[in-house]
């Protein structure tokens, strides 16, 4: 049966590139052979027609990044500071998931505490880019869009705080989206930057991300404060949609400078495919873009501060032994965050501190209300804004860890939707002159995902139609 077939095929891929690639912190294959088998068993009982209305996800296998809990299964968030801890519940969206027929494969790598745009900072290891070895695959959920990309799992769930499931869908060459925040709740996510953090799919294809979503969206108690009850949209009939009519401004300033010839290139090359397939595009103006970078890290460095002042060795997680309390305190963050945590920590905390909250922080959550109103405006013109994901494409391992400023510049056109907490999705459009894989990204109003569903899903005609 099919489902069999391509679980067999995703545990092959697994059994001859996971010691390669290094996508894995932790897998549970032979509990997912023993799901599979179940569901086989069903749908030889009651056919495939009422298989799928019970269970929508029948039969995908699933990665899960390790700031996800799963109730019994490690959720180290790559860290050696959770290297040992077990969560005693399942995240909501991840319950959503399995509870829809999705295969759990194991839990993915990433950076450490999600601080990282190649799954370098990971206390673990790096992941390694399934189109190039020697390159990284993107961060923070490098390992989930790794995974998907190299065949081990159908799809897999990321973490997008500024940009970290779109940017390295882009870098491997694989579809990764991103809700408007609160579309999915965050129960069970641990916390980077909590008015940041989203979870988001990684998918070989927007049918996928789009059956992923209609799941695990709505309404959830255990995040009152932030998952909103909102309407829910027909995602099969939009994913038919096409894309004559879209509306589509791309902000002039995401063209200029910093961006690659080759990303540039193949960018404009799939405008021209849009516009062809009856899709109204123009440049326009998006004031502040600039801006979002620094922005966004001013505001999640000072919430990550706060967020990671509770590893200090007393609640949870490993403990350094002293005596006195505030040296257990030193010795247990010393020991076990690694330089990227610890800086932002100290860059959060600075923020924050006395006169300078309203230097830095009261001043980036001004500019963070002004880009909200921007991207308002121009959604009163456009169905959507299209940009680069990232860029570049895949850069080499180690090439950018000594010079943390061009790792943050890997957020330079993601970190804006983050920010006003809008809908986006990165779809692969090209390849640059190594063959190695450029990402399109897409941005709609907020709660329009069924409008981002149905762009991206007609870009992937355009380019299936081409081929």
């Amino acid at each position: 049966m099919w489902i069999r077939d391509e679980f067999e095929k995703n545990c092959d891929c697994l059994n001859e590139r996971e010691s390669d690639l290094h996508c894995f912190l932790s897998m549970q294959t032979e509990k997912a052979r023993a799901r599979m088998l179940r569901q086989e068993e069903l749908l030889a009982q009651v056919g495939e027609a009422e298989a799928r209305r019970r269970f929508p996800l029948l039969g995908m296998t699933l990665g899960v990044k390790d700031n996800l809990c799963v109730e019994g299964f490690p959720a180290t968030c790559a860290s050696k500071m959770l290297e040992h801890y077990v969560p005693v519940y399942t995240a909501t969206a991840v319950d959503r998931a399995l509870a829809a027929g999705a295969i759990l494969m194991g839990k993915t790598n990433m950076d450490e505490f999600a601080m990282g745009s190649s799954t370098e900072t990971s206390c673990f290891g790096p992941t390694r880019n399934p189109w190039d070895r020697e390159r990284v695959p993107g961060g923070s959920s490098g390992g989930s869009a790794a995974a998907v990309a190299a065949g081990m799992a159908r799809a897999a769930l990321g973490t997008d705080s500024g940009g970290s499931v779109r940017q390295p869908a882009a870098l491997c060459g694989v579809v990764g989206m991103k809700p408007t925040y609160g579309k999915i709740s965050r129960c069970g996510l641990i916390a980077y930057a909590s008015s940041f953090d989203e979870i988001g799919t990684l998918t070989r294809n927007v049918e996928d991300a789009a059956r992923l979503l209609a799941v695990m969206e709505g309404y959830d108690g255990r995040d009152d404060s932030m998952c909103r009850e909102a309407p829910t949209s027909d995602y099969r009939s939009a994913l038919a949609g096409g894309a004559a009519g879209l509306r589509i401004g791309i902000p002039q300033g995401w063209l200029g400078e910093g961006l690659s010839e080759d990303v540039k290139r193949a960018l404009l090359a799939a405008v021209e495919r849009f516009r062809t397939a009856g899709a109204e595009i123009e440049t326009t103006e998006l004031p502040l873009t600039e801006y979002a970078v620094p922005v966004y890290h001013v505001l999640s460095f000072a919430e990550a501060g706060s967020n990671l002042g509770r590893y200090h060795g007393v609640l949870f997680g490993r403990r350094a032994e002293r005596e006195a309390l505030e040296e257990m305190y030193d010795a247990t963050r010393a020991r076990y965050l690694e330089t990227e945590v610890k800086r932002r920590i100290l860059l959060g905390t600075f923020v924050l501190a006395g006169g300078n909250y309203d230097v830095y922080y009261r001043q980036a959550e001004r500019v963070r209300q002004s880009l909200r109103r921007n991207f308002d405006r121009a959604f009163r013109r456009y169905d959507l804004l299209l940009g680069p994901t990232t860029a570049t494409t895949a850069w080499k391992l180690g090439e950018k860890l000594a010079d943390p400023m061009a790792m943050y510049l890997s957020d330079s056109y993601t970190a804006a939707a983050n920010l006003t907490g809008l809908p986006a999705v990165s779809v692969p459009c090209g390849s640059d002159s190594r063959g190695l894989p450029v990402g399109m990204q897409l941005i709609a109003p907020a709660y329009r995902e069924d409008m981002l569903l149905r762009a991206a899903a007609a870009w992937e005609r355009i380019r299936e139609n081409d081929a």
